[in-house]
């Protein structure tokens, strides 16, 4: 089953840093699962301003639970770049 993921960076003065801090490797982390297509599509979500704060992904997985799990695991998790996360089943339509 499909998955849209809403995650949510901080809103602390530290947060574009937090994230820019471990960007590069987040960004090798996730590529396993993207080559594998478990995360099927991912990128920042922007403020008006174009500065990152939060991103964007739709996974495949199981369960609500194993989305939050692979999630959890994640540096950007670690390193308390993403704070919060809204999960929803998602259904391509195209």
């Amino acid at each position: 089953m499909l998955y849209i993921v809403l995650a949510h960076d901080g809103t602390d003065p530290e947060a574009p840093a937090r994230r820019q801090r471990v960007r590069e490797r987040h960004l090798e982390g996730i590529g396993p699962a993207v080559e594998s297509g478990r995360v099927q599509l991912g990128g920042a979500i922007l403020d008006a301003d174009g500065g990152m704060i939060g991103s964007a992904l739709i996974v495949d997985a199981t369960s609500e639970a194993e989305v939050r799990a692979f999630l959890e695991n994640d540096i950007y998790s670690r390193e308390g770049v993403w704070q919060s996360f809204t999960v929803y089943p998602f259904k391509r339509a195209v």
